[in-house]
């Protein structure tokens, strides 16, 4: 009944460094938990550059925001935009001419709490970095999904992030953990061969937390976004997969994580069955 049902679920996507994915792995983790059944809204937390509502298709539907919400401007269910495709997702958009500040913890922490009562998942696209809008969009998180390349810069600032997840949040100050867990975006096996790029495992010894999954590097990542819709929406493709599974486990699944790409098998790869 639903009366009985649990309190939605804060997940934050962050990550330390722009450029790594997060919008794109926040939009295709909440349409992937939205197309598992699970009532599901996204939430912009970018003030004043605002993507999410571009690759989720509504920007011209945008007519209240987040910003709105919080400042009393509007109320929240004028400013939720359900998804055409997927029934069970939304979207708050957030700002395009406002200033960060415009943010406020009790402002977050009143519109997170009524979401909760009606949204099974809670998705915050986080500005990248570590500043004011970083902050309060992880201050009130359940879990936390850590969008990272193989790269030293962005592990190395992904490591900080981590820092203030476990420092820095409401769950902190209580004494608690925020459940955390690393996103590989842009897998590429070819220059990890190469030295290029580092191994999943060295990128796994430097931040020290689970993996949810990894996500190769993908053409059809950049078409998706240019049509205006979560990747795990268009066709099927390896980076779609990726997204789907790790949106499985973050719901609860024991899946195992495998390296997928959708570039064609040479004969050495099938030889000894790789799947990278």
């Amino acid at each position: 009944m639903e009366q009985d049902r649990k309190a939605g679920k804060v997940i934050v996507v962050t990550s330390g460094k722009g450029g790594v994915g997060k919008t794109t792995s926040a939009a295709a983790i909440g349409a992937a938990l939205a197309q598992r059944g699970h009532k599901t809204v996204v939430i912009d937390f970018d003030v004043g550059l605002r993507n999410l509502d571009m690759i989720m298709g509504v920007e011209r539907r945008v007519v209240f925001d987040f910003i709105n919400v919080i400042q009393g401007d509007a109320k929240l269910s004028q400013a939720l935009i359900r998804d055409k495709r997927i029934e069970t997702l939304s979207v708050l958009p957030t700002s395009q001419t406002r200033d960060k500040d415009a943010l406020t913890k009790e402002g977050v922490e009143s519109v997170l709490s009524e979401l909760r009562e009606s949204f099974d998942y809670i998705i915050c696209d986080s500005p990248a970095g570590i500043e004011r809008g970083a902050q309060l969009a992880m201050h009130f998180a359940d879990e936390a999904v850590v969008v990272t390349n193989p790269e030293v810069s962005s592990v190395r600032d992904s490591d900080r992030v981590l820092g203030l997840l476990q420092a820095k949040t409401d769950r902190a100050e209580k004494g608690e953990a925020v459940k955390a867990q690393v996103l590989l975006t842009r897998h590429d096996q070819a220059r990890i061969d190469t030295g290029e790029m580092m191994t999943v495992e060295d990128v796994l010894e430097i931040l020290a937390v689970p993996l949810l999954g990894i996500v190769p590097e993908s053409k059809a990542v950049l078409r998706a976004s240019n049509l205006g819709m979560p990747v795990v929406l268009d066709e099927p493709s390896a980076a779609s997969r990726a997204y789907e599974a790790a949106a499985a486990r973050l719901d609860g699944e024991d899946l195992e994580v495998r390296l997928e790409s959708d570039r064609p098998r040479g004969f050495m790869q099938r030889l000894f069955g790789r799947t990278a």
